[in-house]
C-alpha cells in the first residue's frame, strides 16, 4: 500500500506514475508502428531504458529483506499480552486465517480458469526481456531446484536464516522473523524492548529510503512501458487488460460475497447494513490507498456507526491494519501466476497454493510502503523461475489496483472486527 507520507510536489505521486506511464505507453506505440525492429530502438532500449529500469529493480531488492524482517517482527511485537490473545487475539487470527485461505482459493481458481496470461509466445516475451536489459539476472541468482514432499515443509524452517536471506527463500526467512516476534512477545525486560525499539528504527530507516527510491518510479514506468509497447505493440494492452480485469473480479467477490457470508454467519448482521456502515472507511482507503491513512477513520466507524466494543475495535483494527490483508496476498497471488502464465512457466498447484502463502505472509511487509508489493513479487517471481524484471508489465496499473485492493483490506479489517465482537458478545 502507499504510505501516508505526505507528497509535497506539486503534482502527487500517483498522478506522475500515469503520467509516466502515459509516456511510455504512447511513445513504446509510436515506436512500434513507425520504426519496429530499428537499430536505434534495440541500442535505446539495451542502454538507455532497460538499464535505469533495472537501477530501480536493484534498489527495491537492496531494501527488501530488512523490510521484510522489520515489519514482521514488530508487528507481531505489537500483541502486548498473550493472554489478550486467548480470547480475542486467536478469534481474529482463526478468523483472518479462513478469510484468508478462500481468498487464496479465489485467486487460483480463477487465475486458472481465465488465464489471463496466456497467449503469448514465451520466446518472444523472453526475447523482450533480455532486450529490456541483461541486468535481471543479476538481481536475483539462479536458485536450486526447490524440494518436493515432506523436504518442502521442512525446508519452511531454516536452519541458518543468514543463508536463507542471502538465497533469497523468502518463506523461510518470514518463519524467521515471525518468530522473533514471538520472542518479543514471550520476553519482556529492558534489554528486548530495546532491541525491540532498535527494530522499530530499522523499520524507519527503510521506510524511508524506499520512499526516496519510489519517487523514481514514474520515469520507470516510463522505461518498462516503453520497453514493453515497443517490441509487443497493441498486443501487450490486451493481454494486460485481462490482468486487470481478472485482479478486479477476485477482490469483487472477496468482498461482495464472501465477507457478506461471513459476517452474516458469524453474528446475523444484514451485510447491506454493513456495508452501508462502513462507507466512509471504503471511500478512505480507495482515496488513499492506505489502511495506516485510514485507521482513524475505521476506529470511529466501529465503535460510533458499528457499534463495537472499544477493545475489540482497537486490538482488532490496530493488528489488522499490519496482519489482514486478503487484498494484498490476493493482488500478488494473481500477479505472479499472471507473470508465469505471460513468460510459459508452468506451475503445479501446489506450487501456486505456495506462492500464495508466501503472499499472505509478504503482505505484511507490504504495509504503508508506496508500491510495497513489487519488491516481494519480483522475489516470489524468482524463486518460481520467473524474471524479476517482469514486474514492469504491471507497473503502471499498480496504482489504480492499490486502490481497489487497500479498500478490500479496510473493509477485511471491520468485517473481522465485527465478527469477532459478535462472538465476544455471546
Amino acid at each position: 500500500m502507499v504510505s501516508e507520507t505526505t507528497d509535497t510536489s506539486r503534482f502527487p505521486l500517483a498522478y506522475r506514475m500515469l503520467a509516466g506511464f502515459a509516456l511510455g505507453l504512447v511513445g513504446g506505440l509510436v515506436v512500434n508502428l513507425t520504426a519496429g525492429d530499428a537499430a536505434w530502438v534495440t541500442a535505446v532500449t539495451t542502454y538507455v531504458t532497460g538499464p535505469f529500469g533495472q537501477l530501480f529493480l536493484r534498489l527495491l531488492f537492496m531494501l527488501v529483506i530488512p523490510l521484510l524482517f522489520a515489519a514482521l517482527v514488530t508487528g507481531v511485537a505489537e500483541m502486548k499480552d498473550l493472554a489478550q490473545l486467548r480470547r480475542i487475539g486467536l478469534r481474529t487470527l482463526g478468523y483472518t486465517l479462513v478469510l484468508s485461505t478462500i481468498s487464496v482459493v479465489v485467486a487460483i481458481v480463477l487465475v486458472n480458469l481465465l488465464q489471463p496470461g496466456g497467449g503469448i509466445d514465451p520466446a518472444l516475451a523472453r526475447q523482450m526481456l533480455a532486450q529490456a536489459g541483461d541486468g535481471a539476472g543479476a538481481i536475483l541468482r539462479e536458485r536450486p531446484a526447490q524440494p518436493g514432499g515432506v523436504a518442502a515443509v521442512l525446508a519452511i524452517v531454516p536452519d541458518n536464516p543468514v543463508r536463507a536471506a542471502a538465497d533469497g527463500d523468502i518463506l523461510a526467512f518470514m518463519v524467521f522473523a515471525l518468530a522473533i516476534g514471538v520472542g518479543l512477545v514471550l520476553v519482556r525486560n529492558e534489554r528486548t524492548a530495546a532491541f525491540e525499539r532498535a527494530i522499530e528504527g530499522l523499520l524507519d530507516i527503510v521506510l524511508r529510503l524506499i520512499g526516496l527510491v519510489i519517487r523514481l518510479a514514474p520515469i520507470a514506468v516510463a522505461c518498462f512501458m516503453f520497453n514493453l509497447t515497443a517490441l509487443f505493440g497493441v498486443d501487450l494492452l490486451v493481454r494486460l487488460s485481462a490482468f486487470v480485469g481478472t485482479v478486479l473480479a477476485a477482490l469483487l467477490f472477496q468482498l461482495v460475497v464472501v465477507y457478506s457470508a461471513s459476517i452474516w454467519l458469524a453474528t446475523g448482521r444484514n451485510p447491506l447494513a454493513f456495508f452501508r456502515a462502513i462507507q466512509p472507511a471504503m471511500v478512505m482507503a480507495f482515496s488513499t490507498s492506505s489502511s495506516n491513512a485510514t485507521l482513524p477513520t475505521s476506529l470511529d466507524v466501529a465503535e460510533r456507526t458499528l457499534k463495537l466494543p472499544r477493545q475489540v475495535a482497537r486490538f482488532v483494527l490496530t493488528i489488522g491494519a499490519t496482519a489482514n490483508q486478503n487484498g494484498t496476498a490476493m493482488f500478488e497471488g494473481v500477479t505472479v501466476l499472471f507473470l508465469a502464465q505471460f513468460f510459459g512457466v508452468d506451475l503445479s498447484l501446489w506450487q501456486q497454493a505456495t506462492v500464495m502463502g508466501v503472499c499472505i505472509l509478504g503482505g505484511i511487509g507490504t504495509a504503508g510502503v508506496p508500491a510495497g508489493s513489487l519488491p516481494v513479487i519480483a522475489l516470489i517471481l524468482g524463486m518460481v523461475g520467473v524474471p524479476p524484471a517482469a514486474i514492469g508489465i504491471v507497473l503502471g496499473v499498480d496504482r489504480f489496483l492499490d486502490m481497489c485492493r487497500t479498500t478490500l483490506n479496510v473493509s477485511g479489517d471491520l468485517a473481522i472486527a465485527t465478527m469477532v465482537a459478535g462472538r465476544a458478545e455471546e
